[in-house]
């Protein structure tokens, strides 16, 4: 078997400074290829965020390993692409700006941005915003955009830096389901284009099936992984297909096993595992 870009061997989260503390994460192992496009779905408090700051390095696994790209995720220093629900825009900056912020902080692009923030390094992020829709809104300021408009902005950041690795907490979770399906779009096309491995955490099952390579259910705290199933629709995928029958049944299929995970996550595991 290759070599993973992304392992979880084994891992043990637990928050507390002794057994007694709250055990987030039990014997949760993953593996992801390089270029791949993961969804993370599961009742509410079943560690999906937390994978995505081990995977980051932010948090400590209690036990087990972390692996990004064959070294331990805290000695890789990988590229890595953020977005969340809450875009998070500096307000006194402009778009243009927010969105050039990794450049200025991500080597290599740190030692050049002096010199090329007004050329070379601007020109890439009014490319960016054009890809998104966002044409000639570069010089706006955050609360002059739209919800969703500065959703395509933060992308745009996650981005620009070009990531191997794109890291998305519930993105989409806070707009409307217009313009989340319009982002639907965007996100599929740009991840066409670049190829970053994605790992997206949410709680939109269409969402998950329409982005995703592979969907992996989780059981209900303390996490694991419950079913690891690949999406068979080829791309590019379209709202359309997400009506069609084949699609809702993989979407219902999802819900049934959250639906088992919340009642009782260690006996839907067992089940599964037996099936």
């Amino acid at each position: 078997m290759s070599q993973p870009f992304i392992e979880l061997s084994d891992v043990i989260v637990r928050y507390g400074a002794n057994q007694s503390g709250t055990l987030a994460l039990d014997q949760t192992n993953l593996r992801i290829d390089e270029g791949d496009f993961i969804a993370l779905v599961g009742p509410s408090g079943c560690g999906k965020s937390t994978i995505l700051k081990l995977v980051s390095g932010l948090l400590q696994a209690s036990s087990g390993g972390v692996f990004l790209a064959g070294r331990e995720v805290r000695a890789n220093k990988v590229g890595i692409g953020l977005a969340f629900q809450n875009p998070t825009m500096m307000p006194w900056l402009t778009i243009r700006e927010n969105v050039m912020m990794p450049l200025k902080i991500v080597e290599p692009f740190r030692s050049e941005y002096r010199r090329k923030k007004k050329g070379e390094f601007a020109d890439r992020a009014d490319a960016m915003l054009a890809k998104v829709g966002l044409a000639g809104f570069g010089d706006k300021r955050p609360w002059e955009l739209s919800g969703g408009m500065l959703q395509r902005a933060s992308l745009c950041r996650a981005l620009i830096h070009e990531p191997r690795l794109l890291l998305l907490d519930e993105p989409f979770g806070a707009l409307d389901s217009f313009t989340r399906e319009e982002l639907w779009e965007i996100l599929q096309t740009l991840w066409i284009e670049t190829r970053p491995t994605v790992l997206l955490v949410t709680h939109d099952l269409r969402e998950a099936a329409y982005l995703a390579n592979r969907i992996c259910v989780m059981t209900a705290r303390p996490g694991r992984i419950l079913e690891d199933r690949e999406v068979p629709f080829a791309r590019p995928r379209t709202v359309e297909m997400s009506y069609d029958p084949e699609f809702a049944a993989l979407v219902q299929a999802m819900r049934r096993r959250i639906a088992e995970a919340r009642v009782d996550g260690g006996a839907a595991l067992t089940v599964s595992n037996a099936a």
